[in-house]
């Protein structure tokens, strides 16, 4: 749907303008110097798990992540509310915003303001503004044929956050996901940056298959996934099984559907986590194959749960393709 609504309208001719919302990348760039540009997104939304502190963590990560998904040092941020005046006590909101704070000034970057509204639902987020090298940016339209794929945070977080909704959800698995969805994705970008990365974007609500959707289209490329060495979140699988599928991920399914050839042996509960909508999702990122077993080693030592998940082809029938 947004995409139907931004077709007509006009593309800046700006030649400063170095990203823009017209090839679907996680942030604006836009140029100031020959050595600095800004980096710049917006993100922000409804509550997905009951801690107000929490929640304020989650979405701040989740903002923050678009910077580092370029490349870019976040800077400063802008706090964004929607708050039910007359339905929450302040003390919510100053958890949210306590929570919001403690992420961005771990990132390093400092709040300088925001603007609320009384709205009918409590929500937050934040606009970040960072800065980044122009000649290292990293987009969604520089993967090439050979580049070998790593994802950095297991997916599942939509059927689990759906599972909580519903209280099937044991509180050690709401702890874990609650602590993944917070966890910034510094050391990644960190990483990536180190390996000169050709193409990155983050993890969001259009699931690991609908960003690389985006990948494939902007590179005009091919991307296979091997559904074996897709990292996943504990019990994801049986909470897919057991129905907690979000109305995103069927979205995101049936956009997709085709664009992508899946395997008739997969498990469809591992479909369905391939479109599984993701809060602060990890980096998706597609490596030179000459660097990727260093990358991976790097990899493993800091972040763990990351893996290699696939590479990409040279255009085919379909932009994503599930063995």
């Amino acid at each position: 749907m947004l995409a139907e609504a931004l077709k007509n309208l006009p593309v800046s001719t700006d030649p400063n303008l170095l990203v823009g919302f017209n090839k679907a990348d996680d942030a604006g760039v836009y140029k100031i110097s020959d050595n600095i540009a800004l980096v710049q997104t917006v993100d922000f939304f409804p509550p997905i798990v009951d801690d107000p502190y929490y929640f304020g963590q989650i979405a701040a990560a989740n903002a923050l992540s678009d910077v580092y998904a370029m490349g870019g040092r976040p800077l400063t941020a802008l706090n964004i509310v929607g708050f039910p005046v007359s339905k929450m006590p302040p003390s919510i909101l100053n958890d949210v915003l306590r929570g919001g704070c403690e992420k961005i000034e771990e990132a390093g970057a400092v709040i300088v303001g925001g603007h609320s509204i009384d709205d009918k639902e409590l929500k937050y987020g934040v606009s970040v503004t960072g800065l980044i090298d122009p000649t290292k940016i990293f987009s969604n339209d520089g993967a090439k044929v050979g580049d070998v794929l790593f994802l950095t945070k297991p997916i599942g977080t939509g059927v689990i956050t759906t599972g909580i909704k519903q209280n099937v959800v044991d509180e050690e698995l709401i702890e874990l996901v609650t602590l993944q969805m917070s966890e910034l994705n510094r050391t990644a970008a960190e990483i990536m940056i180190q390996f000169d990365a050709h193409a990155a974007t983050d993890i969001t609500g259009f699931g690991l298959a609908g960003h690389a959707y985006e990948i494939a289209s902007a590179s005009d490329v091919s991307i296979e996934f091997r559904a074996d060495s897709i990292p996943l979140l504990p019990k994801a699988l049986e909470l897919a099984e057991a129905g907690m599928i979000p109305a995103g991920g069927n979205a995101n399914r049936s956009y997709l559907s085709d664009k992508i050839e899946i395997s008739a042996t997969i498990d469809d509960n591992i479909v369905h986590l391939v479109f599984d909508p993701q809060t602060s999702g990890g980096l998706l990122i597609a490596i030179d194959p000459a660097r990727a077993d260093e990358f991976e080693s790097e990899l493993m030592q800091k972040i763990p749960a990351g893996a290699r998940i696939g590479q990409v082809v040279k255009k085919g029938a379909t932009a994503l393709v599930l063995n």
